[in-house]
């Protein structure tokens, strides 16, 4: 993991890495003009996805004060998502937002329309569910843009080995692409990061990380008037095909962190995990999931998820050094406050009200507060290099986190110890025909006969999750 402090993957490593990957053939499409901005130095930006998230994600770029940013295009599938993230996006920007109705688009060719309407250079930004991400980035490249996508970029071996390639094309074009594992943008866990390589909490024995809270990507039956295939995009954390679930959206920010302090990615993952109060929720995920990943060199991250109302809740992230130990994530993913400590006592933070925190005689060093988020320095770093044309691809380290939460997620739905290798190469791929669904598609999940969606099952499914 021989990286600068962006996250960005050298040049000669990344195509080193790249190696694994199946080709993708280039979609065409049909260019339309590119809107003009007024101002030459005006990067635009064309909003794929309009969920929260994708919302957030444009809030971040058009807050960039480096120069100037115009969003000019935004497509989605659901209507009611469009124009709720439009009329968010419109009040809070005025001035940046130029998108009209002829350039609001919905369908599952909308990626399509809303990237040609921009002009290369210019950035789109990929939020849509991730099994999508491969079908986008691939039109992004051939269009010459530039790309910002969502994390998790990939939820399977197959989708992973493919963005492994794009990531490739994409950086022998010279485009930027940022991918969402904003913690690596984040100036206190650089700052974690130097003195952990520096050695001041010694060699790492091990990380242990901590994502509990309440019951969550729990979804009803299908109601009256919305397809089966609208249904399972809307509510996508709840179905693996189109999110990875629970485990890979929310688990993967602390499992790449830890990664990141550790300097090495995991080999093999041996995981727990069960359905215990998913009551009539018809979703694919786990209420409990527990793993351990193993390092090349011995060492564990051991991580914890939970989604149950009514248990101990707790967002943290900690290394273990033969010197001392660390904080890398306190109560969230930002502020971070990393802070650095004698020995391995290290005072658990559960909640804001604990603010500021008390003195500590074991306390050698805390990142100076307050801090500015990292989905801010993220947006800063990628049209930095946009606007000076250094080389930044974050591809291959976001295809290596999201195989890594693939791996535990596997792990724990089918029982097995899984390793790196077994997952880069497990042929399930969950939607292979994802690049040819419409509106009228039959959805890539269907019900079976008892009205429930197939659930993994450990030990009886073994070698693919359901």
């Amino acid at each position: 993991m021989n990286e600068n402090k962006t996250g960005v993957t050298s040049r000669r490593e990344f195509l080193t890495n790249t190696g694994r990957g199946a080709a993708v053939s280039a979609l065409a499409g049909v260019a339309l003009p590119p809107v003009h901005a007024a101002e030459n130095n005006t990067i635009q930006v064309a909003l794929v996805g309009c969920g929260n998230r994708g919302t957030g994600a444009t809030i971040n770029a058009l807050s960039v004060k480096s120069g100037p940013m115009k969003l000019v295009a935004m497509a989605d599938v659901v209507p009611a998502k469009l124009n709720s993230s439009y009329d968010k996006l419109k009040t809070r920007f005025s001035g940046q937002v130029d998108v009209p109705p002829e350039r609001r688009f919905l369908s599952f060719d909308a990626y399509r329309q809303a990237m040609e309407v921009l002009k290369p250079g210019d950035i789109v930004i990929l939020a849509t569910p991730p099994a999508f991400r491969w079908v986008h980035f691939t039109h992004a490249i051939d269009r010459g843009l530039n790309t910002f996508m969502e994390k998790p970029i990939s939820v399977d071996g197959p989708t992973t080995r493919r963005m492994m390639k794009l990531g490739e094309a994409a950086a022998q074009k010279n485009l930027k692409v940022g991918v969402g594992l904003m913690v690596r943008h984040c100036r206190a866990r650089w700052a974690l990061k130097d003195r952990i390589d520096a050695g001041q909490i010694g060699d790492i024995l091990a990380l242990r990380a901590y994502r509990m809270a309440g019951a969550s990507a729990t979804v009803g039956p299908k109601p009256e008037g919305v397809s089966e295939l609208i249904y399972q995009i809307h509510s996508f954390h709840s179905f693996l095909w189109a999110s990875g679930g629970c485990y890979s959206d929310y688990y993967i920010h602390q499992i790449d962190e830890c990664c990141w302090m550790k300097g090495a990615w995991p080999v093999e993952a041996m995981a727990l995990g069960g359905r215990h109060y998913r009551g009539n929720s018809l979703d694919q995920n786990f209420d409990t999931y527990s793993i351990e990943y193993t390092y090349p060199d011995g060492t564990k991250l051991f991580y914890d998820g939970r989604n149950m109302t009514g248990c101990h809740n707790e967002f943290a992230s900690y290394a273990h050094g033969t010197k001392g130990s660390a904080v890398i994530t306190t109560l969230s993913h930002t502020p971070g406050m990393c802070r650095i400590y004698k020995g391995q006592r290290m005072p658990r933070v559960l909640s804001r009200k604990e603010l500021p925190l008390k003195p500590d005689p074991n306390l050698e060093w805390a990142f100076p507060q307050p801090e500015k988020s990292p989905y801010d320095w993220e947006w800063d770093d990628l049209t930095a290099a946009v606007r000076e044309n250094k080389p930044y691809n974050e591809v291959q380290r976001g295809a290596q986190a999201s195989l890594v939460a693939c791996m535990g997620r596997m792990s724990a739905h089918t029982g097995q110890l899984i390793t790196y290798d077994q997952m880069l190469n497990c042929d399930h791929e969950f939607a292979p025909d994802v690049d040819k669904l419409t509106m009228d598609s039959p959805a890539p999940l269907q019900l079976g006969p008892d009205g429930k969606y197939p659930v993994p099952e450990p030990g009886i499914k073994k070698t693919r999750e359901y």
